[in-house]
C-alpha cells in the first residue's frame, strides 16, 4: 500500500535519511541559532560571539584591524584531544559499545608517558617516541580490561568504564606522587628529548603551543578510517555493531572483537594523553580532578555519527568554541554560552531518533485508517 505524507511529513523524512551528514549540518546550525537568541534575549549583542570565532579560526581581530596566527595554532591545540577522545568513543560505538570510559583511558595514557618522560634515557627521538608509545599501551590496556571484562563476564562497559576513570584518576595521583621531587601541582621538569613540542610549527604560528600532536591526530584518523571501512576487522566489529547474535552465527568472533574493540578505543585515547602531557607542558602535572576531554569525546563521537570525517569536523568545532571562550569574554559574552552551543548540537542530533519515531508512528496511524 502506498502511504502518502503531507508536504512537511516528506520534507522532515527526506532530511531524516538525508545521511548523518546533513543531520550534523542542521544541528550545528540551531545550536548557533539557539545560542544567538539566548544572548538577544539577555540583552548581548551576539556579533560579539560570532568575531570571537572568527579570531580564532582566521586569526583576524575585527576590532583592532590585526592578524595573528596564534589563534589557529591555538584552535588546533584545543581540537587534538577531542579528536582523539572521540575517535575512541567513535569506535567503540561503532563496534556496539559505549565507552564512556575515554576520560580514564585518557589519564592511564598521560601518566605513562609522563613516567616514561622522567625515566627513560634523554635518547633525541627515542626518548618521545618511547613516552607515546607507552601512552597508546597504557590507554589500550586501560580499555581492554573494560573489554574483556564485558566479553568474558558480561560486565557492562558502561558500568565498568564508569568505575575506571575513577581508578585511573587515584592511580594516576599515587604513581605520580611516589616521584620524587613532586609537589601538589607538578613533578620535576621533562628533559627535552621527551618533548613533542615543534619549534617550527610554534614559529609559522607565531608562538603556539601547536605541536606535533597535530601529526599523531591526523595518523589517528587515517588509521581509524581505514581499519573501520577498509579491513576484514572493520567489517566484523561493525557487523557485531548492527547485530552481535548475527554477527556470532555467521562465525565472527564476537568476544575476541569486544575485547579488541576495547583496545583500539583505549589506545586513542592514550594518544590523547600523550599529546597533552608532552606537548603542552614541559613537567608532569598532578591531576587533582579530571581534564574532561574524555567526556566531551563522547559529545564529538555523537555528533559526528562516529565516522572518521565527521568526529575530525566536529572536534574542530567544539576546540574552536573552547578556545574562543575567553576572547567571548573580552567582548561581554558569557563564555559559558560555548558550553551551551556544545550541548545543544549533541541535543539536536540525538532529536534525530525521536523525530524519526514520530513519522513512523504517524505513518503507521495512517495505514491503519486506511485499512478500516
Amino acid at each position: 500500500m502506498t502511504i502518502k505524507l503531507n508536504k512537511v511529513e516528506n520534507k522532515i523524512l527526506e532530511l531524516l535519511t538525508g545521511g548523518d551528514g546533513v543531520t550534523s549540518v542542521i544541528a550545528v546550525v540551531l545550536g548557533f541559532l539557539t545560542a544567538t537568541i539566548l544572548l538577544i534575549a539577555i540583552g548581548k549583542n551576539p556579533s560579539g560571539m560570532y568575531q570571537a570565532i572568527l579570531q580564532v579560526v582566521s586569526g583576524f581581530d575585527s576590532r583592532r584591524g590585526t592578524w595573528n596566527a596564534r589563534y589557529i595554532g591555538e584552535w588546533l591545540v584545543s581540537s587534538v584531544p577531542l579528536i582523539l577522545c572521540g575517535l575512541s568513543m567513535g569506535f567503540a560505538s561503532r563496534s556496539g559499545l559505549f565507552n564512556i570510559g575515554a576520560e580514564g583511558q585518557y589519564i592511564a595514557g598521560l601518566t605513562a608517558a609522563q613516567v616514561i618522560a622522567l625515566f627513560f634515557p634523554p635518547v633525541p627521538v627515542l626518548h618521545w617516541l618511547v613516552a607515546v608509545l607507552g601512552a597508546i599501551l597504557a590507554g589500550a590496556l586501560w580499555g581492554g580490561i573494560a573489554g574483556f571484562l564485558k566479553a568474558k563476564y558480561k560486565v557492562s562497559e558502561v558500568v565498568s568504564t564508569i568505575m575506571m576513570n575513577y581508578i585511573a584518576l587515584y592511580v594516576h595521583r599515587i604513581v605520580t606522587f611516589s616521584i620524587q621531587g613532586t609537589n601538589t601541582f607538578k613533578t620535576p621538569d621533562f628533559p627535552v628529548t621527551a618533548s613533542v613540542s615543534s619549534a617550527v610549527m610554534s614559529s609559522v604560528t607565531n608562538g603556539s603551543r601547536l605541536n606535533y600532536g597535530l601529526w599523531f591526530t591526523v595518523l589517528a584518523v587515517v588509521i581509524y578510517w581505514v581499519i573501520m571501512e577498509k579491513t576484514t576487522l572493520g567489517y566484523s566489529l561493525r557487523a557485531a555493531g548492527f547485530n552481535r547474535d548475527a554477527a556470532f552465527y555467521a562465525g565472527m568472533r564476537v568476544n575476541f572483537n569486544i575485547t579488541v574493540s576495547m583496545l583500539i578505543s583505549g589506545a586513542f585515547a592514550g594518544l590523547a594523553g600523550a599529546s597533552v602531557s608532552l606537548g603542552l607542558f614541559n613537567f608532569g602535572r598532578v591531576l587533582a580532578a579530571f581534564d574532561n576531554f574524555g567526556f566531551d569525546g563522547i559529545a564529538v563521537a555523537l555528533g559526528g555519527s562516529c565516522t572518521a570525517g565527521g568526529i575530525s569536523v566536529v572536534g574542530l568545532l567544539f576546540g574552536m568554541l573552547r578556545s574562543a571562550q575567553p576572547l567571548m569574554q573580552s567582548r561581554q559574552i558569557p563564555r559559558e554560552i560555548a558550553s551551551i552551543i556544545m550541548g545543544l548540537v549533541v541535543v539536536f542530533i540525538s532529536l534525530r531518533a525521536g523525530v524519526q519515531l514520530f513519522v513512523e508512528w504517524r505513518m503507521k496511524e495512517r495505514v491503519g485508517r486506511e485499512e478500516q
